[in-house]
């Protein structure tokens, strides 16, 4: 194997540009690069070309400037002309034109020219910000084209004080890097450095960072580093060790982190992390699908990722999350005093699918994993993290998936009822407040942001929105025909959408009206339904923060307990980290249920108002649940 650290340019992290006036750079080894002395250093790595060419300006202002050959693979070439709104690409000697894979922002689209960004030149007001402790995070996903009527960087600002007052702390962006299109998910993204330019500008996106740090609140960001989207992705063309045959993902070919050539890839990744946490002042990065990521070499990529964000801001609250469907717990370990040694989190699938079992009934796709007990799944998720520890899982063909979580902190996992995944890839895109009993799922809520682990709300869940969230994209010719025609493969697994028929009217993901019909709509909130909804949301996340937030600071695992009886009867107990006891007795199911013990300490809250009648005489009502707080030396908030 060969090491992939012996080559090309490092990774190490460099020294951040910080001025009197607050502007903040991430200097990175490629891409356009002005100087500070005027003038812009161009690099890119094309190993698989003899030649390269930089294409300056367009029309009839365009030169073309033969780029300067440089060890292993790399061409460079400095231009004292070039600066910030230059607009270039690079020739290759069949004559194809092709952008900038580190394109700091794009012309047009991800075919046309990049653009030379000044990174220094947006004005911070809040660059000292520190970020937030992880215990503190509640997670609000938002994909910015859908969640105003706009669709904008900008648009997202206007809204921030509607999260400010639910008791949202942090914000999470669904990816994006400049994708193909005017619409899209974000995760068939090519350019993984240039904001798209449909939610707006680099700096635009710089603005909506401050202004969530001016209100004291996080903002992390959803990142690929699995693939390349399908559509403008010219690494093949110029740089063909990007991608390696040994390994494959649901995408294709794989990246290269762990063959000859790797170098260079590897610093992609790691520089481009690094990038959005720093020139951009991100709090936190979500890692989409890592499960996806072949590596074999030691470290891996993700490994050395982290290390490098670690040890790169030392002094800033800094938080990485996974998505790893393999259950994986040894990127989730903690220091002696409860700090991660490489990832905070991840993402907690096995939560969401056992509840929604409980709330809907489906048994369909992967849900028929869940289904046999989804009462006993969920209290173990709710106690120990992963339902799957090892066990065999029909769906994933798995003789074993996951590994023992019940040691590790609850802090270590983001517990969801609802996300783009879970929404979006259903045929219709509806919402569970469309499916589930509006007991059942107040119930359920309650669960979810009462729970010692960290919370995630997808956008309009606070007032039960019934806005769908549909699967949209803007492909054409064959590729726009196999996107549909392979969504509708998928949706075949589920029990009625097999029909052709049905599958047939689903929407078309390529249509524009597709990503309309998903934009929120804010006039909602003035209905009496999503009042309440809100009401109850906004109580919920009070109570986090007075109860549960203080006393979750290094919270270690293993001191959680539950239990459950007459199919869907259940008893829940965690010990928190100030010696506090938390409780909380449910009934997951529509049918009352006896053998209850109201639990020692205060009444927090009761999903009902005559549910603690009820658990005084030992049972619960159907759907109903109370939980309880107890001792410690923080005391009662």
């Amino acid at each position: 194997m060969t090491d992939p650290s012996v080559t090309g340019p490092s990774a190490a992290p460099t020294v951040p540009r910080l001025d009197s006036g607050g502007r903040l750079v991430h200097d990175m080894p490629f891409g356009a690069m002005p100087q500070p002395g005027g003038g812009v250093r161009f690099r890119l790595w094309a190993p698989s070309v003899p030649s390269l060419t930089l294409v300056l300006g367009e029309g009839a202002a365009e030169r073309r400037l033969p780029m300067q050959p440089a060890a292993d693979g790399w061409f460079e070439l400095f231009v004292a002309e070039a600066g910030p709104g230059s607009h270039y690409r690079y020739a290759l000697p069949g004559g194809l034109l092709v952008p900038d894979p580190a394109s700091r922002g794009q012309a047009q689209d991800v075919h046309g020219p990049s653009v030379v960004v000044d990174p220094g030149a947006f004005l911070w007001h809040h660059a000292d910000f520190p970020g937030r402790p992880w215990e503190e995070t509640v997670l609000y996903e938002l994909h910015v084209g859908t969640f105003t009527p706009d669709g904008s960087f900008r648009a997202v600002i206007d809204r921030l004080d509607h999260l400010e007052m639910l008791g949202v702390t942090a914000i999470e962006l669904m990816p994006v890097a400049d994708f193909a299109g005017r619409r899209g998910w974000g995760y068939d993204g090519v350019l993984p450095f240039a904001p798209d330019r449909c939610y707006g500008t680099p700096d635009d996106l710089k603005a909506l960072v401050d202004a969530v740090h001016a209100r004291g609140m996080t903002i992390f960001l959803d990142v690929v580093y699995n693939h390349f989207g399908p559509e403008g992705n010219y690494l093949h063309a110029y740089a063909a060790p990007t991608f390696t045959d040994r390994h494959h993902t649901p995408w294709g070919a794989a990246l290269n982190f762990d063959g000859p050539d790797a170098r260079p890839v590897r610093d992609l990744v790691i520089h481009n992390a690094l990038y959005w946490l720093e020139e951009f002042r991100f709090d936190g990065l979500r890692l989409d699908a890592v499960d996806s990521i072949r590596d074999d070499s030691d470290p891996d990529i993700l490994t050395e990722l982290a290390r490098s964000v670690r040890a790169r801001f030392p002094g800033r609250h800094v938080h990485l999350v996974l998505e790893n469907g393999l259950n994986a717990v040894d990127r989730l370990e903690r220091d002696a005093a409860g700090q991660p040694l490489t990832y905070t989190a991840q993402w907690d699938d096995d939560w969401h699918h056992a509840a929604h079992v409980l709330l809907t009934g489906e048994r369909d796709g992967y849900y028929a994993d869940y289904a046999e007990d989804a009462a006993a799944a969920l209290v173990t998720a709710l106690t120990e993290g992963f339902v799957y520890q090892g066990q065999p899982s029909v769906f994933h063909g798995m003789p074993s998936r996951g590994q023992p979580s019940g040691l590790l902190t609850p802090l270590a996992f983001v517990t969801y009822l609802q996300n783009h995944d879970q929404i979006g890839n259903r045929g219709s895109g509806d919402r569970l407040v469309s499916q589930a009993d509006p007991r059942a799922l107040r119930v359920m809520t309650g669960l979810h942001l009462l729970s010692p682990q960290i919370p995630l709300l997808f956008m309009g869940q606070e007032w039960g929105a019934r806005t769908p969230f549909l699967f949209f994209c803007d492909f054409h010719g064959d590729l726009a025909g196999a996107v549909r025609d392979g969504r509708r493969r998928e949706f075949a697994a589920f029990t009625g959408l097999a029909d052709p028929a049905v599958l047939t009217g689903l929407p078309d993901p390529n249509a524009e009206a597709t990503l309309l019909a998903s934009r929120l709509d804010w006039d909602d909130l003035a209905k009496e339904e999503h009042e309440d909804w809100l009401a109850w949301t906004s109580l919920l996340l009070t109570l986090r923060r007075n109860a549960l937030m203080p006393r979750l600071s290094a919270l270690p695992g293993g001191l959680a307990q539950g239990r459950v009886w007459d199919g869907h009867a259940a008893a829940m107990t965690w010990t928190l980290a100030d010696g506090a006891t938390l409780s909380a007795v449910a009934t997951l199911g529509g049918e009352g249920r006896a053998g209850f013990a109201r639990p020692p300490g205060d009444l927090l809250l009761a999903s009902a108002e005559d549910v603690e009648e009820h658990l005084a005489q030992g049972r619960l009502p159907g759907w109903s649940a109370a939980w309880f707080l107890t001792g410690g030396s923080i005391g009662h908030p």
